[in-house]
């Protein structure tokens, strides 16, 4: 018999390589083939609701890094949730109509305006079922674990019905206006944008300034003055009917040779400097409140421009008058309005001069510039041409410039209830916490949300026109359109003529003769993803209104968190949430943003080929999600390195317990040693932290103290010590059944622990752990545990840590100095202080073994140490080569080796241990590696 066959070598079929790329589909197809999804659903049958409501993804194109951060994120939190006692469900969604789409089309040469509308539309609807295809496959990858097979999209009909009786509750509260004003516009989109579908990229623009002639100063201004004015957009100079200045600002006349020019008295220098004057002199001095309604002359065409009022006018930059064109322009519409001056648009739909601009028809406005300034030039009221760098807006899509443009649409008058909204806001529960200054603000100051889109793919807005042009927002007629929707999808729309949309027998007032027209815009894309609380919370069956919690982008704080708060306190009067939680987004390795342009993105799929989903989930799970992430493959490399760490700790508990059957070899709490005790205490700290942390989705936090245990207190202690009892002492003997029970207690929590974040992992591990349930997932977080003697507990082993940590050092020095080679063959001397004596001598342990040396003498308290000893606070330490021989078995060195003469290559201990349990050994005798 050989010797290594008396050891309890440990044994598992667990193996030692991950091969998670391979592997992680065989799980994912037993989870849809048991549909474990489902049975988590029954067993969260009656318990408290957790909702977490998805927010939509656009149906376009493979999933990138930052669907899989939002997705995992999201994964991590239900997962959680299910298993800590909450009805949990996920449903996941889609959002589907929209430019991108049109775009896509328009790619594969498929051109709108030379098909029908309904053929068209169904075109568009089949690519998004397609994409919707891709990327439910991508995220079901990443073991996204939901209801798959019944998502919500935003183009079924169901949801379509339920956005338009949202419309229609905002329409009967009279929150829904037609009316001409100023909104983005993109001219390379063809239709109006949202706030949230505008970007801010710098563009150089040719900053001018520009002198009006006075016509009427009211006995204030000499009529022979002129007013100067700033802008970067000389194209909107032909639309000029105002000059805007500040009630509160002081201005004065100046004389500059043989001119006379008005500014603002506080800008007089910086506007001199840039205009060249040499030595102006101040005429006059007056307030822009007397200069309220005084009239000045447009310089190229000679009509009138009226001097107005408005605390909008700063000193930041300009002359301190602002040049007001009502049609391209917020401030400029509103006082323009106020001021009873007429709206209109100097540019078409496509960027193009119109007749409203005389002498630039035909030009692009860009283009409209320079023959702006050319004929200012000619005269004489161009002062100054000066190029300037600055933050201006572009459409999102398709990233070019985008104009205010005074357009005729349906808005939503968030000012109607604007009060209501921010009251809302202050009952939602936001992380980061900044949130919701961010959503207040936005909410304070925005204007009325255009929802009108002069496209083709989207829901129409349900809205007729009566013969005289009456725009028509019923109640009743609104519900039919949604019942017609509900039953035939908004294409019945564009498949039915307006009459054959209305109610039977439907009269209007307007339409003596019973004609009517329909809408032909269709509802903004933020209007659909926004009305989702009522089409798929309010609706489904196994969910609830309003969600616990939206998760997305901190750009969605003027997207979807901000349409959905808009149309849920519209509709309902409530937020549709209790709680967001936002993330930044993700960029490459230098902290550019990722994009398939520039090549610098990082595909989940190329992560998963090479690591597996499971890093993907770990690297989400670590990162600092509440500001921008930056992602390279070697943060992919370090936590798959992580991973194999937390891995390999807990295969080796996997494999030293198994022969350990926790039904009749667990060892009671009363009977187990100190350290024992001691790491089930730890355990129950990481098992309240992590779940305390869990609960604030703090997921690093989560991980970290997993790790740390694993690694710290685990690997590098319980178990490093663990060897020469689980593998040295019988198979059945206390000691080691009492390690065991420490071990398997800790492996089905932390396995439970880890179900969220590696649910993979958690499913290789749990077969080993013999439980009940069939999946990981099927069980139940762990509890926290009452232990009464913990915080004595954690104070005397923390203590004797601090010791083991001194004693290591003093063992390393010996190894440098070639004293001894491995820590078995030391003998350790300790000069304690009474202190240090009476927590080593108090200790229910064999110091030694805990130490992993051979030998081990504590001297009474205040002996004195040898000069050359390692001091430390609580003492000091000799190292010296332990007397005696190496036991083959245990390894330890002795000087009791050779006293059984039965196995003259062992200690008494390996001998008393090998003469009880192996009676072969003893007839026979042990085959010495020495022989």
């Amino acid at each position: 018999m050989k010797v290594k066959e008396t050891l309890n070598l440990s044994k598992t079929s667990f193996p030692m390589r991950a091969r998670l790329p391979q592997r992680e589909p065989e799980w994912q197809k037993a989870w849809d083939e048991n549909h474990v999804y489902e049975q988590r659903q029954k067993l969260n049958e009656g318990k408290p609701t957790f909702m977490l409501h998805d927010g939509p993804p656009f149906a376009n194109g493979n999933i990138h890094m930052g669907h899989a951060l939002n997705k995992v994120s999201k994964d991590i939190i239900v997962r959680y949730k299910s298993m800590a006692g909450f009805r949990a469900p996920y449903v996941p969604g889609w959002d589907t109509h929209g430019l991108p789409i049109e775009q896509q089309l328009a790619k594969k040469g498929v051109h709108r305006k030379e098909m029908d509308m309904v053929t068209y539309r169904q075109m568009c609807r089949d690519f998004a079922l397609k994409e919707i295809d891709k990327q439910r496959t991508d995220f079901k990858r990443l073991g996204i674990a939901g209801d798959w097979e019944h998502p919500y999209i935003t183009l079924q009909k169901e949801f379509e019905a339920e956005e338009i009786r949202t419309f229609g509750k905002m329409a009967e509260k009279g929150y829904i206006y037609h009316g001409l004003k100023p909104v983005y516009w993109s001219w390379s989109s063809e239709s109006t944008l949202a706030e949230a579908e505008v970007e801010y990229k710098d563009i150089t623009s040719p900053t001018i300034y520009v002198a009006f002639p006075i016509k009427d100063g009211k006995g204030i201004i000499d009529q022979d003055a002129e007013l100067i004015i700033w802008t970067t957009t000389p194209w909107t100079i032909p639309g000029n009917l105002g000059i805007t200045v500040n009630p509160k600002f002081t201005y004065v006349e100046v004389q500059v040779d043989d001119r006379k020019f008005v500014v603002a008295q506080d800008l007089l220098a910086t506007v001199g400097e840039t205009l060249g004057w040499t030595d102006p002199k101040v005429l006059k001095s007056f307030s822009g409140k007397d200069m309220d309604r005084m009239v000045a002359k447009h310089p190229l065409y000679g009509r009138d421009s009226l001097v107005m009022n408005a605390n909008y006018v700063t000193l930041d930059a300009g002359t301190g008058l602002v040049h007001s064109d009502p049609g391209h322009g917020e401030d400029d519409y509103n006082v323009g309005v106020k001021y009873g001056l007429p709206v209109y648009s100097v540019l078409d739909a496509h960027g193009i001069m119109n007749e409203n601009a005389p002498g630039f028809e035909g030009q692009f406005y860009e283009k409209a510039n320079d023959s702006v300034m050319d004929a200012l030039k000619a005269k004489h009221a161009l002062l100054k041409h000066v190029p300037i760098t600055h933050a201006y807006p572009h459409d999102w899509r398709t990233k070019k410039p985008v104009v205010y443009r005074a357009t005729t649409q349906w808005f939503a008058s968030v000012d109607a209830f604007r009060q209501q909204i921010l009251d809302q806001i202050e009952k939602v529960n936001f992380k980061p916490s900044w949130g919701k200054t961010r959503l207040y603000n936005m909410i304070k100051d925005r204007g009325d949300w255009v929802i009108s889109r002069q496209r083709a793919w989207g829901v129409p807005l349900p809205i007729f026109y009566a013969e005289d042009k009456t725009p028509i927002l019923e109640k009743k007629t609104i519900d039919h359109v949604a019942d017609l929707f509900a039953k035939y999808g908004s294409n019945v729309w564009f498949e039915r003529d307006a009459k054959d949309l209305l109610p039977d027998g439907y009269t209007n007032e307007h339409s003596p003769n019973g004609k009517f027209t329909k809408e032909t815009d269709i509802m903004d894309v933020w209007f659909d993803s926004g009305s989702s609380h009522q089409a798929v919370l309010a609706q489904r069956p196994e969910l609830s209104f309003p969600a616990d919690l939206y998760l997305e982008g901190s750009d969605q704080y003027r997207g979807w968190f901000n349409s959905s708060l808009i149309t849920s306190v519209a509709a309902t009067g409530i937020a549709p949430y209790r709680g967001i939680l936002s993330q930044g987004f993700t960029l490459d390795g230098k902290g550019q943003k990722m994009s398939k342009s520039l090549g610098n993105t990082i595909a989940p799929d190329k992560v998963e080929k090479q690591y597996g989903a499971e890093i993907v989930r770990l690297w989400a799970a670590t990162v600092d999600s509440s500001s921008d992430v930056r992602v390279s493959m070697d943060n992919f490399a370090q936590t798959s390195e992580a991973y194999r760490k937390i891995r390999n700790t807990m295969r080796f508990m996997i494999a030293n317990t198994s022969d350990f059957d926790a039904a009749k070899d667990t060892v009671a709490d009363k009977d187990l040693s100190g350290v024992d005790r001691y790491m089930l205490v730890r355990l129950n700290d990481v098992v309240k932290k992590a779940l305390a942390a869990y609960d604030e989705y703090d997921f690093s936090t989560v991980v970290k103290t997993i790790s740390s245990y694993l690694v710290n207190d685990m690997s590098a202690f319980y178990l490093d010590f663990a060897k020469d009892v689980v593998y040295i002492e019988a198979a059945d003997d206390i000691k080691r059944r009492r390690m065991q029970t420490v071990m398997d207690t800790a492996l089905l929590a932390l396995t439970k622990l880890i179900v969220p974040i590696l649910p993979h992992t958690a499913e290789e591990i749990w077969p080993y752990l013999k439980q009940a349930e069939g999946f990981a997932y099927l069980a139940e977080m762990p509890k926290v545990q009452d232990y009464a003697d913990a915080d004595q507990l954690r104070k005397q082993w923390g203590a004797f840590l601090e010791f083991r940590s001194e004693a290591q050092k003093a063992l390393e020095e010996a190894r440098d100095a070639k004293v001894i080679g491995k820590s078995l063959e030391a003998h350790l001397t300790v000069y304690p202080t009474t202190e240090l004596a009476d927590l080593l001598n108090g200790l229910d342990a064999d110091v030694k073994q805990l130490l992993i040396v051979s030998a081990l003498t504590v001297e009474p308290a205040g002996t004195k140490a040898p000069a050359d000893a390692a001091t430390f606070k609580d003492g000091a330490i000799t190292v010296a080569h332990a007397e005696g021989e190496v036991c083959e078995r245990c390894r330890m060195t002795r000087t009791d080796v050779g006293t059984d003469a039965t196995f003259p290559t062992l200690c008494a201990r390996c001998s008393a241990i090998v003469r009880a349990n192996f009676p072969e050994a003893v007839e026979n005798g042990l085959e010495s590696k020495q022989k």
